[in-house]
């Protein structure tokens, strides 16, 4: 039996992978309900690994490139890429952005109109990024255990880990154990805005307040993009929210209607690399620091740790994802 501490992105994607290698797992989760203990119920749920590496490392794109037919597997994901913008005074945005990106192309007003109506006239040139993809993240963590569910897993709701375990993905609850692991603040509102369309993943570019967006379906929208040094877990700021909110109607000025129908924040763990690590300490490995990437490196991390865990598997494991 392999023990999990920590049923949130990172505990249940191990949990997935682990049960698909024949392991017996049980996972331990003091929340009474799934994804409510999770930071990932604040994330954007972008599987963008191209866009990401604008500033992140190259291992992004490795450890992420395979994350959108993994997730396909277990929840809907929408493969519809993601279109950077800038407004024409911030034009030197793209070009930055494009000198640290690969894997898109140029497009003028008129295909930027093509992709998303509502931003015709707005924009004159953008970057499409038509490989990318997002899901709804409380969606995909309820799907996960679902999945890990009907694979066997038990999965206890409402109960503290044991002293020992054998996999810790508890995020940042785990920083005492973990001495260079910090938190970053994500901040996020959802705005609910059905008068204005948008199909896919917007990033709009600005040297001060970089801001996504990813519809969340029947006229909802998640906004985010503050990546903030601290350990304070209070709700999302003024400041936070006004340029976040400020952000969006300089997207599109309909979102000036909306209504604020959800804010939050979130402590994100990142050690000072800001990539995802393994740590063995005594019987217990650890799977930490997924930062800002944790739906799109969730799944590479995990087969590592179903590598780790299970090394008896992994030369069988490793033909099937070639021949796949």
């Amino acid at each position: 039996m392999i023990t999990i501490a920590g049923a949130g992105l990172a505990g249940l994607a191990c949990a997935y992978e682990l049960a698909q290698r024949g392991a017996a797992v049980r996972v331990y989760e003091r929340a009474t309900e799934i994804g409510a203990g999770s930071v990932a119920r604040y994330a954007g749920g972008m599987l963008a690994p191209w866009c990401e590496r604008e500033s992140a490392e190259e291992e992004v794109i490795t450890l992420g490139g395979r994350a959108i037919d993994w997730w396909a597997k277990v929840t809907s994901v929408h493969r519809s890429g993601t279109l950077v913008v800038a407004p024409p005074r911030d034009r030197a945005e793209i070009t930055r952005f494009a000198r640290r990106t690969t894997q898109y192309r140029r497009v003028d007003g008129p295909e930027i109109a093509e992709l998303e109506p509502a931003l015709a006239g707005r924009f004159s040139q953008a970057l499409f990024f038509d490989q990318e993809a997002h899901l709804d993240p409380r969606q995909a963590i309820r799907d996960l255990a679902a999945a890990v569910s009907a694979l066997g897993v038990e999965i206890c709701l409402g109960t503290d880990a044991p002293g020992a375990v054998d996999l810790d993905c508890r995020g940042i609850a785990a920083a005492g154990q973990l001495a260079d692991l910090r938190p970053v603040r994500g901040e996020m509102a959802i705005l609910h805005c059905p008068e204005v369309k948008i199909s896919r993943t917007l990033r709009l570019l600005h040297p001060r307040m970089p801001l996504y967006l990813v519809p969340r379906g029947d006229g909802r929208f998640m906004i985010g993009g503050t990546m903030i040094e601290s350990t304070s877990a209070r709700a999302i700021t003024l400041r936070s929210l006004s340029e976040l909110l400020n952000a969006a109607f300089t997207l599109h000025p309909g979102f000036a209607e909306a209504s604020v129908v959800e804010t939050g924040a979130g402590l994100r763990p990142a050690f000072p690399d800001n990539l995802p690590r393994l740590h063995q300490d005594g019987g217990t490995l650890f799977l930490n620091g997924l930062y800002r990437h944790g739906f799109l490196l969730a799944p590479a991390m995990a087969q590592q740790v179903a590598n780790r865990l299970r090394p008896e598997t992994q030369d069988e494991n490793h033909r099937e994802r070639q021949t796949a």
